[in-house]
């Protein structure tokens, strides 16, 4: 069995304090405990901002691509060795601006990779710009007189986008948080998890004491039907006084993206014969010069 320190890293955090980078640091090692993986057994890819930095704190596996990149790079790392657990943890900004296509993207295929978004609502590491899940009217360094924008919803992205587990967390409750990450890895294909956290320095609005007065969990409210599209996608839409989190949706028997590539049915790429995958490529470019030649 794994614990939460054999994934301990000898890098100190230089995250402000009480920032929600902590505690999803702690959860995520938390949740590697439960699932009983080691640190060899999992990769981290990040990509710029604040908590894009856990690859350095977390003892595993890690890449730290470029800026709004880190979803593509966890595809190409999935299909070059499908036997890790791949997950991508990047702020809303990099996940959901700049990256906002590969999030469309990574929906529709599913693959077997869990994609945390450490949601604050604003850009923290450059120093307080609105992001695009910043509220309408957000007044920040970039927009003094109020943003005019109108904020993504990643939930409501998920449920119509195709993601086949779609949930959301809260920072200040570090149990409910390890629990979502661990249902998430288990889940066999692309699982997305919000994650609400406050950014102490820059959002004086979204604080602790702003989510505890609102969010609930939704598996305690009745009529809890995460298998149910139309409801979770009611779910998703609901932000304001009362805020769900918890499990919104779960489509158990999809396919993912790696079962259906005919070369992934043996081993991993990077353990099968290599001369055996140059026949295989040379066989398939011959098909195709047959087919348009």
């Amino acid at each position: 069995m794994s614990k939460p320190d054999d994934f301990l890293s000898p890098e100190d955090p230089t995250w402000c304090p009480a920032c929600g980078d902590y505690s999803v640091l702690r959860s995520l090692k938390e949740a590697m405990g439960v699932l009983g993986l080691k640190p060899h057994e999992v990769m981290i890819v990040s990509g710029i901002g604040c908590g894009s930095k856990v690859p350095y704190y977390f003892h595993a596996n890690g890449y730290d691509s470029l800026h709004g990149r880190p979803v593509p790079v966890a595809q190409g790392i999935k299909l070059a060795n499908h036997a890790l657990k791949v997950i991508v943890i990047s702020g809303d900004g990099d996940s959901l601006g700049i990256g906002g296509n590969h999030f469309l993207h990574v929906m529709r295929r599913n693959p077997d990779i869990t994609q945390i978004i450490e949601d604050n609502q604003i850009y923290g590491l450059t120093k307080g710009q609105y992001s695009p899940t910043s509220a309408k009217g957000t007044v920040t360094t970039t927009s003094p007189d109020g943003s005019l924008e109108t904020a993504l919803n990643p939930m409501v992205m998920g449920v119509a986008g195709g993601a086949t587990f779609v949930s959301r967390t809260f920072a200040g409750n570090p149990k409910h948080m390890t629990d979502i990450f661990v249902k998430a890895v288990r889940h066999k294909g692309y699982s997305l998890v919000d994650v609400l956290q406050p950014c102490v320095t820059f959002n004086k609005v979204n604080t602790y004491q702003w989510y505890k007065q609102r969010v609930y969990e939704v598996d305690q409210s009745p009529g809890y039907k995460p298998q149910d599209k139309r409801w979770a996608f009611d779910k998703a839409l609901e932000w304001g006084d009362k805020i769900p989190i918890g499990l919104l949706y779960e489509e158990a028997d999809a396919p993912t993206y790696e079962e259906q590539v005919p070369a992934l049915a043996g081993d991993p790429l990077v353990e099968q014969d290599k001369g055996f995958l140059n026949r295989r490529v040379l066989a398939d470019e011959k098909k195709l010069k047959e087919a348009f030649c």
